[in-house]
């Protein structure tokens, strides 16, 4: 089922690397060698770029730090009001604090440290406080900034020892700070001014910029790898616009999106303030360092892909207003994009399949202990779709996923990847020492008893060499996942789509 699928690369990672490294270090020379960098978007895994620009390695700007980490230092902010109400990082499954604490793992993994985390607009939240504590005592520096009356727009106010003043210093060394955060609205640009405004005060004419990957601002307005980003951040009620300072300054249409239109204004007037008279950003692009779009070598391909993505944001909104994590609004935000492009849910390969077997499954059997019917589908890199269904052993991920590896392994499907001895252990675990309604296999449990069933069973042992296969390949299920089916999927790295229905009744599911 299904026809060759032949991805092609749209982005040329080495060229990035290159342009951008050069880039960054000319800015830095612009100013009194010392340069605080505002980084826009995710700083590892950033897996929305890496699907709507083909090629594009999720991890290429923590290369770039690492070619860097001589000349840099890092600090991590993080919004108090985000702890407080325990956000959460979709692609993770994570709130913004653990992800912070992931972030610090991973930089350290890479061969860099944070000089400190920044916990921004503190007022004292209890879950604000915790974070600071469990940081400081791995000796991690923890620094708290505190609301800003009148900020943005009083600069008298925010420059002035009552306002950046009134922040604590930050001591770094080296020529670069990257200021990153878990999340956008985290308050990265505060930060950097507030440290600009320091370091003016101890005689160093340091500077800012920004470090920015979407939108594309070389790209045009509409364009599809834009309007991508549109819907990203659609419950953020963003949009892009022409950056109308850089058009007035220059003459010239440059992308830009409209939180940092909106946020020029007053931060040209703080800046001013903090430096003096003087060369100045007169744009939002001017503020900006993004070589992306010189990296793309198939526009139309990186076109194809952010096209796809809109379909993939429909979906994950409509399956969060259904769990009551966003409004409806935002659902029909990304609609009308969809429609600018022409674009329908069935325009995605793997959703048709999926609903069909679910419909399918219904006609010919009556409802189980399972719950209501359940389909899945999933494209392998060849192009060719394997679906999966539930039944009262195996949820439909599970299913799927054992589909799947035995068609990448070239194994019949009639062979058996799982004994019965282990199926039928983990029920009865299940239903009589666990007291679970259901003895239904999640994916999760699928993959440990398949682990368990490749010591002894050589099938088994190649299927479960192709697991690694089903990275960045498309897939769809007719329902939510449950949180093990969730994070199975999540962690063999699956492009995972849903339609917004729940696969049991009930209210709790462990």
């Amino acid at each position: 089922m299904g026809t060759t699928l032949v991805q092609k690369t749209a982005f040329d990672n080495e060229k990035y690397l290159n342009e951008q490294t050069k880039a960054i270090l000319e800015r830095v020379g612009q100013f009194d060698n010392k340069l605080y960098l505002e980084f826009g978007g995710k700083l590892l895994f950033d897996y929305h770029a890496a699907r709507v620009l083909p090629g594009f390695d999720p991890n290429v700007k923590m290369r770039l730090l690492s070619e860097l980490k001589d000349k840099a230092d890092i600090i991590l902010c993080i919004y108090a009001g985000d702890i407080e109400r325990r956000k959460m990082r979709a692609d993770f499954g994570i709130t913004y604090d653990s992800d912070a604490f992931k972030l610090i793992d991973d930089l350290r993994q890479w061969g860099l440290d944070v000089a400190g985390v920044v916990i921004t607009r503190f007022e004292d939240q209890p879950a604000a406080i915790g974070f600071k504590t469990k940081l400081e005592r791995r000796d991690v520096r923890v620094y708290t900034h505190r609301p800003i009356k009148g900020y943005p727009a009083d600069a008298d106010l925010i420059v002035s020892d009552d306002g950046y003043g009134a922040n604590p210093y930050i001591e770094t060394t080296h020529p670069l700070v990257v200021v990153t955060a878990p999340g956008p609205c985290s308050g990265k640009m505060g930060t950097c001014l507030s440290q600009v405004y320091h370091e003016y005060k101890r005689g160093v004419h340091a500077g800012y910029a920004k470090f920015e990957t979407f939108p594309i601002w070389n790209l045009p307005l509409r364009h599809p790898v834009n309007v991508a980003y549109e819907a990203a951040t659609a419950d953020l009620h963003d949009v892009n616009m022409i950056d109308p300072c850089h058009l007035d300054a220059y003459n010239v249409r440059a992308v830009n999106y409209k939180r940092d239109g909106e946020a020029c204004p007053p931060f040209r007037r703080s800046l001013a303030k903090i430096t003096g008279p003087g060369p100045a950003y007169k744009s939002p692009t001017d503020m900006g360092v993004n070589r992306a779009g010189s990296a793309i070598v198939d526009e139309a391909a990186a076109a194809q892909a952010a096209k796809q993505e809109l379909i993939r944001r429909y979906f994950r909104y409509a399956c969060e207003v259904a769990m009551g994590m966003a409004d409806r609004d935002v659902v029909d935000r990304v609609q009308v994009l969809m429609e600018e492009f022409d674009v329908h849910p069935d325009d995605r390969a793997v959703v048709g399949p999926a609903r069909q077997v679910a419909a399918s499954t219904e006609t010919k059997q009556r409802k189980g202990d399972h719950g209501v019917f359940c389909g899945a589908a999933v494209q392998l890199p060849d192009g060719k779709i394997v679906i999966g269904r539930n039944s009262p052993l195996m949820h439909a991920a599970s299913s799927l996923v054992l589909n799947a590896v035995k068609a990448l392994a070239e194994i019949p499907q009639r062979l058996d990847l799982l004994s019965e001895n282990i199926i039928e252990s983990i029920a009865t675990l299940k239903k009589d020492t666990l007291n679970r309604d259901s003895i239904s296999l999640d994916l999760e449990e699928t993959l440990i008893a398949l682990c368990i069933s490749s010591t002894t069973n050589p099938t088994a042992r190649v299927a479960m060499e192709q697991l690694k296969k089903l990275s960045g390949c498309e897939m769809h299920m007719t329902h939510i996942p449950t949180p093990g089916d969730q994070t199975g999927l999540r962690r063999l790295g699956v492009n995972l789509t849903c339609d917004p229905h729940f696969a049991t009744d009930k209210l709790f599911v462990s």
